[in-house]
């Protein structure tokens, strides 16, 4: 059974910090590209940040640059997204994605995360 899991979402003033964590089961962990999406109310979903199967490579949208930071420990099957600064306009239901090929691609189910004074 194919599992990721999402935690650490929550309630945060802006220039707070959060620290989410997915926990993958079911798949050989280190074989996939891990990315963290969001998606606000009423918006598309959104590419935040993109790492590569031995974290050798990473990626970010223009809008994190700089505030976010993913990471993997494939020893523990984990991916996490470090968030500094944050802004209201971070507030979303942050996914979880893993993906070897177009054939394989999985979705954790979100955890929220909510920026607010």
């Amino acid at each position: 059974q194919v599992q990721l899991v999402e935690s650490g979402g929550g309630l945060v003033q802006p220039g707070g910090s959060l620290r989410l964590s997915c926990a993958a089961s079911g798949f050989t962990f280190s074989r996939y590209v891990m990315k963290w999406y969001r998606q606000a109310p009423g918006k598309g979903r959104e590419l935040v940040a993109t790492i590569t199967s031995t974290g050798a490579f990473t990626n970010y949208a223009n809008s994190v640059k700089g505030r976010f930071t993913i990471t993997r420990d494939n020893a523990k099957n984990t991916v996490t997204l470090q968030m500094n600064s944050l802004k209201f306009e971070d507030s979303a239901v942050y996914y979880c994605n893993a993906e070897e090929t177009w054939l394989h691609v999985y979705w954790g189910q979100g955890t929220q995360v909510t920026v607010s004074s």
